[in-house]
């Protein structure tokens, strides 16, 4: 019925969150809207190099994160927070070793393939690249699943990522993140549960 597209819609609203809006132009994908803010306000040359083959590099780790990072950072909030809150049940054990182990292996790849021994994605300066995988990585940190505890070596790039971008920044921009625990309070529509629960639970297929 039209509720059940109802509440659909409000799935894939959440999964779209963040959308540009420029007069009459609209973005509605994360890394799309970076690119976009990049060019439109001449950021500084670091953040998408002018220099093609660093630039390159920033779109080979872009797309790649896509495919990887995003794939299963994102998951940690919804079976450890949102699932749970919606389907009124906790989540088994395993689903959740499940996505973990994903985001381990494409952690390990992330450390060998993209930052090796370098200070930052793409060389000794930060770029966009580096600000679209800490923001997905701060995910699972705010449900309580720390990937950056026995990684050494990705926990020093997050500390050269945070003091790049300023300590104060950083910590704004990942405020809502970092509260998301907070959520579990909330009192939920218990039609909008019951229009919710099939979709999410679809989604860990």
């Amino acid at each position: 019925g039209a509720s059940n597209s109802e509440g659909a819609a409000k799935v894939s609203l959440l999964k779209r969150v963040p959308a540009l809006k420029d007069g009459d132009f609209t973005l509605a994908e994360c890394t799309a809207i970076l690119l976009y803010l990049s060019r439109k306000y001449k950021t500084p040359d670091h953040w998408y190099p002018s220099d093609i083959q660093k630039r390159a590099q920033v779109d080979e780790y872009l797309s790649w994160h896509h495919a990887n990072i995003r794939a299963n950072a994102p998951k940690t909030m919804w079976i450890k927070v949102l699932i749970p809150l919606f389907t009124g049940q906790p989540l088994p054990m395993e689903k959740l070793q499940e996505v973990m182990e994903g985001l381990s292996t494409s952690l390990k790849q992330f450390e060998e393939r993209f930052l090796q021994d370098k200070a930052f994605i793409i060389g000794s300066e930060i770029s966009l690249a580096d600000l679209v995988a800490v923001v997905e990585l701060m995910q699972p940190v705010g449900v309580g699943c720390d990937v950056f505890e026995d990684r050494p070596r990705l926990m020093r790039w997050r500390q050269r990522v945070e003091e790049a971008v300023g300590k104060e920044l950083f910590f704004q921009a990942h405020e809502m993140i970092l509260n998301i625990k907070e959520l579990s309070n909330i009192q939920i529509d218990p039609q909008l549960k019951e229009h919710l629960a099939p979709v999410l639970m679809k989604m860990l297929k």
